[in-house]
């Protein structure tokens, strides 16, 4: 269960080693061409060196900019243990996401917090799958413009759902009937931090999310 990309970390830094070998395999058969050509040529009619002096010249710049690469994947590799290192510290810390994808596992609910722009007297919360489909519906009985509501996979037929991403829907009215903007962002606490195509990610009941989906940090 992720909200994050799944393509391979690690890419960049092992397509500029590939990059090396095959340069220097390259500059390797260059010289020894080069070699044979200077060792067998006429010694009334030398050859030009401008051409075979711009080709080495060409070949320091790519090997040149290799080089900065390799660099700057070290640089890179450096920066994300720092900031994985300070992504750690969240680990058992309950977080408040920027998503109303929440995590339902068989040890702990789905969790949202639910904000509304005005006071409402009820709420309608509709739960769907990760492919869409409609999961079940509930009106509740809530006041004030915040609240917090959990799901803990059951419905009103008795089926039990687990291990999976669900999202939250809301619609807020007053008692006067009138529809209010209501919205669902996910909580829960952080299992553990890991870095996923160069960024860290925070897993939370079982669902993984990118720290900068996070908007708040509770003790």
């Amino acid at each position: 269960m992720t909200l994050v990309s799944s393509a391979t970390a690690g890419t960049g830094q092992s397509a500029t080693t590939e990059s090396s070998t095959k340069l220097t395999a390259d500059y390797n058969l260059f010289l020894k061409l080069l070699t044979t050509q200077l060792q067998n040529q006429d010694p009334t009619n030398p050859m030009d060196s401008s051409q075979y002096t711009q080709q080495l010249v060409q070949y320091s710049q790519v090997e040149q900019s290799i080089t900065q690469n390799k660099t700057l994947n070290t640089i890179l590799s450096s920066l994300n243990m720092t900031s994985l290192t300070t992504s750690s510290s969240m680990i058992g810390q309950p977080v408040q996401l920027n998503s109303d994808k929440a995590g339902l596992s068989a040890t702990a609910p789905a969790q949202w917090q639910w904000d509304s722009t005005n006071a409402i007297d009820k709420l309608k919360a509709t739960i769907t799958d990760a492919k869409g489909k409609t999961i079940e519906t509930f009106d509740l009985d809530v006041k004030g413009t915040s609240g917090q509501f959990s799901w803990d996979g059951s419905t009103k037929s008795g089926t039990k759902y687990t291990d999976g991403l669900y999202q939250l829907t809301l619609s807020g009215t007053t008692a006067a009937g009138a529809k209010i903007s209501t919205t669902a962002t996910a909580m829960g606490k952080v299992d553990d931090v890991q870095m996923l195509n160069g960024s860290p990610v925070v897993s939370i009941n079982g669902a993984q999310y990118p720290t900068n989906m996070i908007l708040k940090i509770a003790k």
